[in-house]
């Protein structure tokens, strides 16, 4: 009967299998497939709780959550657009995959790699909603909520020792919030320096990896494994604090810089200079700013009737780029009627002085800059004599206690006068007052025409004028170079109307803040809005920074 068994065994497995396969064929063939009718459509009140639940994941954010903006019109853009984006993007993850494939070329006995295929497909991106943050910073905050069921077709081939093997991605799906900002915000298209892209959280990745035709994440325990991978690398990465910065602009292109020093100027003498005025003498000034800089230009006394006058006064520039900037000095002779006639002029780039070094100039003056600095100019114009200190500041802002604690502990007498002098040249700084914008600033008419001013030790500034609106934006910055720190110091920003028309003299006060600016000389930075006073709902917001050199 053993024997026999297996025969039986071995005759019904040979006629069962092409028996069923054309049984299989004729069904496949011949039958007819039954159309499912679509439930009817009913209100979302008339459903139950626990389909609701089911819908729940698919519904968009922007129905969830009211503080998330619909973005049909980009969704429809991005449709429209995406067919170049495709081939825009294909090309650089081509280009920046060829230098990845060439360090596993000779390893494993790897051949080459090359796409043979790279298509992202014909589906694009979906925003299912956007959330923008309105923060103190020169930036902008948005975090989009997007989902891509995409049909991508990427083939990879490996050749590996002769053999063509071929991987191909399918069936992608990306699901994930990502924060994205915008920033610093700059006046030079396209309007900011840089992207940064972080994660909100760990994002949903399945695709379908084929290789050889078969489907390797069918395999039991290897899906799973995978995804957890590709989430817990990724989120290593960009999870937030995690970023992704990416540059638009370059350091050098933005036309916005920052302060980066202070550049000391003492004029001390000038001797032998022109004789201008008709009794044989003149009335000499001299006139000094740096290149690139809009801040007017500063000015020495007027020495009357004297062609070697002696100034010894003391200036201080604020220098932006001491590798660029350059130092302009022109000698004026001063004329109560008329325009004042030029003695001679002379220029230092910044360059040539050492940071923090002490450097004396004794300049020929001549008559402008076209001259060549090679051949002597034949009418002599006189010398200028002056010294020039350029002192960077610190990359950090510095507790001035304990900047005074450590001056005390090195301070010696033999030394006192010099160091004196490095006191004086540690403790001086920059205070810069960056009046953003305002808020609800309401006057008695109905419109308000509002500007600030900044009022700090007798000095005042003032921001342009706006018409015809209560939430004013001015982004404009203000500087004032002090010998010490502002310790014990107050601020006063005043926020003003100003009548147009036959009422062009009228003015109106909107509110005023006084800020102290112990804070700003011990933390270097304060970023705050702050309620005015005498003023409903006003709010202005301002930015206040202590450099130190």
């Amino acid at each position: 009967m053993g024997f026999l068994g297996s025969v039986l065994g071995i005759l019904g497995f040979a006629i069962g299998i092409p028996i069923g396969l054309i049984a299989g064929f004729f069904v496949f063939i011949y039958s007819q497939p039954s159309h499912e009718e679509y439930p009817p459509a009913r209100p979302l009140v008339e459903t139950s709780i626990t389909l609701l639940l089911d819908l729940l994941p698919d519904i968009p954010l922007w129905m969830k959550n009211p503080d998330y903006e619909r973005v049909d019109w980009f969704n429809r853009f991005l449709s429209y657009m995406w067919p170049y984006l495709d081939k825009a993007i294909c090309e650089i993850i081509r280009s920046s995959a060829q230098p990845i494939f060439a360090d596993y070329i000779g390893t494993f006995c790897i051949e080459s790699i090359e796409f043979e295929k790279l298509s992202l497909g014909s589906l694009p991106p979906t925003v299912h909603g956007i959330k923008f943050y309105e923060t103190n910073e020169k930036e902008l905050l948005f975090e989009p909520s997007i989902k891509w069921a995409g049909n991508p077709n990427i083939v990879l081939v490996i050749k590996l020792m002769s053999l063509r093997i071929k991987v191909q991605l399918v069936d992608l799906q990306i699901f994930g919030i990502m924060r994205v900002a915008l920033k610093p915000l700059l006046p030079t298209f396209p309007c900011f320096g840089t992207v940064v892209v972080s994660l909100m959280e760990k994002p949903h990745v399945d695709f379908g990896l084929k290789v050889l035709g078969g489907d390797l994440m069918s395999i039991p325990g290897l899906y799973r494994y995978v995804q957890e991978t590709i989430k817990r690398q990724v989120s290593s990465m960009y999870h937030w604090p995690q970023v992704l910065e990416i540059p638009i602009l370059d350091a050098s292109t933005a036309s916005v810089k920052k302060p980066v020093g202070l550049l000391h100027v003492n004029i001390i003498r000038a001797r032998n200079l022109l004789k201008k005025d008709l009794l044989g003498t003149s009335d000499p000034y001299v006139k000094l700013s740096l290149t690139g800089e809009k801040l007017p230009a500063k000015k020495t006394t007027i020495k009357k009737r004297n062609l070697n006058p002696e100034w010894n006064e003391h200036f201080k520039l604020i220098v932006k780029d001491p590798t660029s900037q350059v130092l302009q000095l022109e000698v004026f002779d001063w004329d109560k009627v008329g325009g004042h006639d030029r003695l001679g002029m002379q220029m230092i780039p910044l360059k040539k002085i050492n940071p923090g070094e002490k450097k004396l100039f004794n300049l020929d003056l001549i008559k402008n800059s076209n001259i060549v600095m090679d051949v002597p100019e034949k009418k002599q114009r006189g010398k200028l004599e002056l010294d020039l200190r350029y002192v960077p500041f610190r990359d950090e802002s510095m507790k001035y206690r304990n900047d005074i604690h450590q001056d005390e502990q090195h301070q010696s007498r033999d030394e006192k006068s010099s160091e004196d002098d490095d006191e004086f040249l540690s403790n001086a700084g920059l205070l810069s007052v960056a009046i953003q914008s305002a808020k609800d600033v309401e006057g008695k008419k109905k419109y308000t025409n509002p500007y600030a001013l900044v009022l700090f030790r007798g000095e005042k500034k003032r921001t342009k004028m706006l018409r015809k609106t209560r939430d004013p934006r001015w982004n404009e910055e203000f500087q004032f170079t002090l010998e010490e720190p502002p310790l014990k110091d107050s601020i006063r920003v005043e926020v003003m109307s100003k009548g147009t028309g036959l009422q062009f003299r009228s003015k109106e006060e909107l509110g005023h803040v006084d800020i102290n600016l112990d804070d700003v000389v011990v933390n270097g930075r304060i970023n705050q809005k702050y309620h005015l006073i005498n003023s409903r709902n006003g709010v202005i917001h301002i930015e206040i920074r202590w450099t130190t050199s």
